[in-house]
């Protein structure tokens, strides 16, 4: 019998035989390395053999492995290893074929030694860069079974440790496999990546590390290696890293629902790192698809809580960060337009307490804090999103926020159905703070171009209205827009300065269209500023921003015509101050006199005219000594000690027009406009400067149409001037304007409650009136031609012309060819 077994054993086919001389008798011993060597030769001089020496491999690996004999499935493995690193032929598809299966026999094991063992092997297989393509192999299986592995929970924790980081091993080795070759089945497909991304968030989440605050991956050290937090990032940065334009979305997605379903957004800190991670790993050119998904989801979210919705808002804003210029792409106006939708919406949810009647979340409780804290987070997002944009493109922006601002009215669907004031004044506070935001930074050198009148009249017209928040928002606004060399600073504490030089005021010559932009709208400014001191309701805050924006005109965009300008406006709000007609409290009365004080001591010294600095120190030390609650150091305190009525505030000191203008006059300045007291040029929006709304403005227009429509013509005889009339006009001057308020009250009434028919019948009677008007002048200018046949009588003893057809009349021989 041992005879012919040695016969047998002699005609095996001799791969079956190196195959099983690498085998010792003791399986401790280990691979019999001689022996692998003469079976590698082997495989390498015969490439064709490959195949079957795999398929025995396998054989003999699955018959190990259900004889428990796991010494023997180690060294299978490494000869599989060995093998697979040596050979490159064309025939190295098949003995894959077999590898992959034997992998797959391990990874269904229990035993996790197996598992790990068989991910180890599929890493090594992973990292070889095979010469031919596959165009049957599929990678699904260890796709499912790696991300299991991730999600391990077996009782030991240095067991499931290791299982856990085998299969982060095991996706980043499929990921390395398959990414880069078109022929595999696409690993970016939805599928395979909310298998992946999941498990790969799910131990990034379980372990506790210090947020990432590297572009790219650090080199750690082995101790990090053995973290599965550290070579999760490193798996998620690696599959990130490789995602192209298209695969963007499919990998974010995934991101996305992970934190939806495990309420990780409320959190934000987790939110925040994975996103960082993202926006540090992807492709720079990428970054706005990131930004598009994120903004897609806020708008998915937008009946969630506050606190999702912030989280959200708070992964953008640094998101936006990190992406710089590249964060918005090339829909730059959308982006603003989401967050400002989210903007209005937080504040109809905040003032409704409701989310529009949703079935699905109308349990919730809205709580007004936690949409304050959702408001402010978006502002800061809308202005880290701007601070990314290039001047051109942030101007773009405040003009389409400026437009965004709800004006009752004029834009009713800005608000929401049956909003209110208090909605409407909320939306444009928040819009107002956005720009605030926006503008934060700005500088430009074309300043007519970067603030068109689209923009600047209307957020002038805010600062005429009655509510001091908005007054004080437009004035940050314009300060921002203003200051182009970060002189707001150095003007923020209102004091009397005896030497500006320790301000070290950046003062830059005043180019050709600054000084076209103070031609432009420098009436505007200075008119807004003596309103804004004219505001009963202004405070310090007020005064200070007001005193900062003359002191910004001054260096910014003076020429000496401004110069001019910004001191007769000084001294015309002293004379503000002085004035007895105005209702202004004692504090605004002290207040302005002290701006004035303030400003005239700072522009004396940035003309450096030596007889109009005396004249302004003068001023000054006597207010010093005689009434210091004229001076800003006084006024401008916590609790400043005023006295109860300002009188007789006259003699030395008040600043001198004629004296100033004496002074200054000997220096080259123009003398005859400086003698001329300032008077703000009144406009139709200056009359509404005590509307409780903006919205109010329509009916001005209303008013203007309605003076102008033909019933109002017909109703209103012409009235004669007498002096009964005259003395009744300044008599009963209160009465009149009571009555004019509620004349302009019906009218705006008429035209926003009348139905259509009622307005369109109103229009068609003007139409109908102006063409009788066209046809009586037409039959006054445009005669018949005189006839041939002379004239007849009327019956009144006057000549009438009677009309000829052509036809009939009788030409002259001369007048026919």
């Amino acid at each position: 019998m041992t005879g012919v077994c040695g016969c047998c054993g002699a005609l095996r086919p001799r791969y079956k035989r190196l195959v099983d001389n690498i085998f010792p008798e003791d399986p401790e011993d280990g691979l019999v390395k001689a022996n692998m060597e003469k079976l590698t030769f082997y495989a390498l001089s015969a490439p064709e053999k490959l195949d079957r020496i795999g398929a025995y491999l396998s054989e003999r690996l699955s018959r190990d492995v259900a004889r428990h004999r796991y010494g023997y499935v180690c060294i299978a493995m490494e000869a599989l290893d060995q093998l697979l690193m040596a050979c490159h032929c064309q025939s190295i598809n098949l003995f894959v074929e077999s590898f992959l299966k034997m992998v797959r026999k391990l990874l269904e094991s229990d035993k996790p030694s197996l598992q790990i063992l068989g991910t180890n092997s599929f890493v090594k297989f992973a990292n070889i860069e095979e010469d031919t393509p596959s165009y049957h192999r599929s990678y699904d299986f260890f796709v499912s079974r790696f991300s299991e592995m991730c999600h391990s929970s077996f009782e030991d924790p240095d067991i499931r440790t290791k299982i856990r980081m085998a299969g982060i091993k095991g996706l980043q080795g499929v990921v390395r496999k398959t990414v880069n070759d078109e022929l595999q089945a696409n690993i970016w497909d939805p599928q395979h990546m909310d298998k992946i991304v999941p498990s790969l968030l799910f131990n990034l989440q379980s372990g506790q590390r210090t947020e990432s605050r590297s572009p790219s991956p650090l080199q750690a050290s082995e101790k990090e290696k053995e973290s599965p937090v550290e070579l999760t990032e490193r798996c998620f940065r690696e599959l990130l890293g490789r995602a192209a334009y298209g695969n963007i979305k499919n990998a974010v997605t995934p991101v996305l629902m992970h934190l939806d379903n495990h309420s990780l957004w409320e959190g934000k800190t987790f939110a925040v790192r994975c996103f960082k991670i993202i926006m540090y790993s992807i492709q720079s050119q990428h970054s706005h698809l990131v930004i598009q998904q994120l903004l897609g989801h806020l708008d998915a979210n937008s009946k969630n809580s506050a606190t999702v919705r912030a989280g959200i808002v708070e992964v953008l804003l640094e998101a936006a960060a990190i992406a710089a210029s590249g964060s918005v792409g090339p829909t730059v106006l959308e982006v603003f337009n989401t967050l400002l939708r989210q903007l209005r919406l937080s504040v109809d949810y905040e003032l409704t307490g409701s989310y529009d009647g949703s079935t699905n979340i109308g349990t919730k409780i809205i709580k007004a804090h936690e949409e304050r804290q959702l408001q402010e987070a978006v502002i800061r997002t809308i202005g880290s999103f701007a601070n990314t944009l290039p001047t051109y493109q942030r101007s773009e922006v405040m003009l389409f926020i400026m437009g965004k601002i709800p004006v009752p009215g004029i834009h009713p669907a800005l608000t929401s159905i049956g909003s209110g004031p208090e909605v409407t004044r909320m939306i444009q506070v928040m819009l107002l703070k956005s720009l605030v935001q926006v503008t934060a930074g700005f500088q430009t050198t074309n300043m007519l171009t970067a603030l068109p009148s689209s923009f600047l009249e209307p957020l002038l017209s805010f600062s005429l209205t009655e509510d001091p928040e908005l007054r004080l928002l437009v004035l940050q606004i314009l300060l921002s827009l203003i200051d182009r060399h970060d002189n707001t600073a150095k003007f923020s504490d209102i004091s009397i300065i005896s030497d500006i030089s320790v301000l070290k005021l950046k003062v830059d010559k005043c180019s050709r269209q600054d000084n076209l932009f103070m031609k432009k709208h420098g009436q505007q400014l200075y008119r807004h500023i003596y309103l804004g001191c004219k505001e009963p309701s202004s405070g310090g805050q007020h005064y200070e921003s007001l005193f900062a924006l003359l002191g910004l005109l001054s260096v910014e965009l003076a020429n000496e015509e401004v110069v001019v300008d910004l001191i007769r406006l000084a001294l015309a709000l002293q004379d503000l101050a002085l004035s007895t007609d105005e209702a202004l409290p004692v504090y605004n009365r002290c207040a302005v006199h002290a701006i004035a004080a303030a400003y005239l001591n700072l522009i004396c010294q940035l003309t450096t005219v030596p007889a109009f600095c005396q004249h302004i120190h003068e001023v000054i030390e006597v207010r010093q000594k005689e009434r210091s609650y004229l001076l800003p150091e006084d006024v401008f305190i916590d609790n400043p000690k005023l006295p109860s009525s300002l009188e007789k505030v006259e003699g030395d000191v008040l600043f001198l027009q004629s004296k100033i203008t004496e002074v200054l006059g000997g220096s080259g300045y123009n003398t005859d406009r400086l003698a001329t007291p300032y008077v703000p040029q009144y406009t139709d929006e200056d009359r509404l400067s005590k509307r409780k709304s903006i919205g109010e403005t329509i009916s001005l227009q209303v008013e203007v149409e309605s003076r102008n429509s033909p019933e109002k013509e017909e109703r209103t005889p012409a009235e004669e001037i007498t002096f009964e009339t005259l003395k009744n006009a300044i008599v009963d001057s209160v009465g009149m304007e009571e009555q004019e308020r509620e004349r302009r009250r019906q009218v705006v009434e008429k035209f926003q409650k009348a139905p259509f028919e009622e307005i369109a019948a109103h229009c068609g009677a003007r139409a109908t009136l102006l063409q009788s008007k066209l046809n009586q002048i037409f039959e006054i200018t445009i005669r018949p031609p005189p006839s041939p046949s002379g004239t007849i009588s009327s019956g009144y003893g006057q000549s009438q012309s009677r009309s000829v057809p052509l036809y009939e009349m009788k030409f002259p021989d001369l007048c026919v060819y």
